[in-house]
């Protein structure tokens, strides 16, 4: 079995489409089951006979701190992740496995400082966040159960990449596919049966995602991994946490920069037209979620695979990995855009059909993705990035767009008298400015002279 294994996940035969591919479709998979976990209780709060509408908004206050929770998962997942895709190419397999687990010592550390800051600091973040005071109760109720799951979400998201690393994608996908079949039962059980609503999706999340992290960790201790978590391996050792934590903070910085920038929407929204279009954003940011879901899923699976053919300096192969990722998420975010724009008001409809958000709801959809397909030249950069252990550039990828375009133009649009649409406006800008120059600074800066590399010039 585990001879088969290593020969089946050995990157550097074969094509590099096939390779992607092959970890790509499982990923994606595994990518749009988990949004489940969250999408799934907005579509069963927004049917809650007249609180439905404040049930979304509540939960889309706590977004930007869930967001938080899975920045710091991705520290240390990927971080580690495509570190011990190099290091396997590299045919270094115990420092593979050390890198492995002090990623899982990290988010031990992570997951119980962040559940303490929460239940101690929950009320003045979401009020800082842009609660108001009829939507403050269900927000406060959700995350207060959610926050006792925190140490799951580091263990169930931080060390999935380590079983994708290894080139198991379907095992990956099973992962978060078993949280979600059990969310899926579990949220109608506890919102509806019980009577709990937004308490009971929270309950229903927490014991889902309990049960993905002890799937990994069964799995990660089990016979058929290639690389295992051991006893051994946990202790930190500066060195190496530096090296995790350069590579994955570029993942920490896009999700931080998704949170404040969540966050300071909800506040500018609230502030200029109202908690109607807080609940607005929700719906946007939850189809986001949703039609972004196969870009992730084709970036993260290229990771594995360009960063297993750089380890073994197969360069003219890391270069047609990045030509077949950056096709593909162009190809598959002007599609998605083409649908968006066409038919908004059915994304609308699938969580809440109240008039009024139907109204205020289909012209922001239109101005918020109208420039949709160029966000796939930012995601592709930055995870390519990731992959080649250049941390520099996949932090500036990552801060770049969010950082520096959404955040500054959330409030200043809106200042300049464009109202509610200023906010929704930001969004394309900032696709069409970061993700046109994060595609050139990747050409220029790593495609060209990775050429070079491959020519031995």
């Amino acid at each position: 079995m585990g001879g088969r294994d290593v020969a089946q996940n050995d990157f550097s035969q074969g094509k590099m489409s096939r390779n992607i591919l092959s970890m790509a479709v499982p990923m994606t998979a595994a990518q749009l089951i988990n949004i489940l976990y969250n999408i799934v209780d907005r579509i069963y709060l927004g049917r809650l006979e007249g609180i439905g509408r404040l049930s979304i908004t509540g939960l889309g206050l706590c977004l930007p701190i869930i967001s938080i929770l899975i920045a710091f998962a991705n520290l240390c997942g990927m971080g580690g992740g495509p570190l011990c895709s190099i290091h396997r190419g590299k045919g270094e397999t115990e420092e593979a496995e050390n890198v492995m687990g002090n990623s899982f010592t990290l988010l031990l550390l992570f997951g119980v400082a962040l559940t303490a800051g929460i239940l101690l600091f929950k009320g003045p973040i979401l009020r800082l966040f842009g609660a108001g005071a009829d939507s403050f109760p269900y927000a406060d109720a959700y995350l207060g159960v959610y926050a006792w799951g925190t140490l799951f979400v580091m263990i169930g998201l931080g060390m999935n990449p380590f079983i994708n690393a290894q080139g198991f994608g379907k095992i990956g996908m099973l992962t978060v596919t078993l949280g979600a079949v059990i969310n899926l039962v579990l949220d109608p059980i506890f919102i509806f049966l019980l009577h709990m609503g937004v308490r009971g999706a929270a309950f229903a999340t927490v014991i889902s995602q309990g049960c993905s992290a002890v799937w990994v960790l069964l799995f990660l201790t089990g016979p058929r991994a290639l690389l295992r978590l051991r006893r051994s391996s946990l202790g930190l050792q500066w060195s190496r946490v530096s090296q995790i934590l350069s590579l994955g903070v570029s993942s920490f910085v896009m999700a931080m920069t998704n949170s404040l920038v969540q966050a300071l929407c909800n506040a500018t929204l609230q502030s200029v037209g109202g908690e109607l279009y807080v609940s607005v954003m929700t719906v946007i940011n939850s189809v986001r979620e949703v039609v972004t879901v196969p870009l992730v899923g084709v970036t993260n699976g290229a990771q594995p695979v360009i960063g297993y053919n750089y380890g073994a300096r197969l360069y003219s192969r890391v270069r047609e990995g990045m030509r077949f990722t950056i096709l593909a998420g162009v190809s598959y975010t002007m599609v998605t855009w083409a649908l968006v724009m066409a038919f908004p008001h059915i994304f609308i409809h699938i969580f809440n059909s109240d008039p009024e958000l139907l109204e205020a709801g289909v012209p922001a959809f239109r101005i918020y993705f109208v420039a949709f397909f160029a966000q796939a030249f930012q995601q592709t950069s930055q995870a390519i990035s990731v992959a080649l252990n250049r941390s520099r550039s996949a932090v500036f990828f990552s801060l770049f767009r969010k950082a520096f375009i959404v955040a500054p133009l959330t409030v200043l649009l809106p200042a300049l008298g464009l109202g509610v649409n200023g906010v929704f406006l930001a969004e394309p800008i900032s696709n069409v400015l970061g993700g046109v120059t994060c595609f050139l600074a990747l050409i220029l800066l790593v495609y060209i002279p990775m050429g070079r590399m491959a020519d031995g010039t």
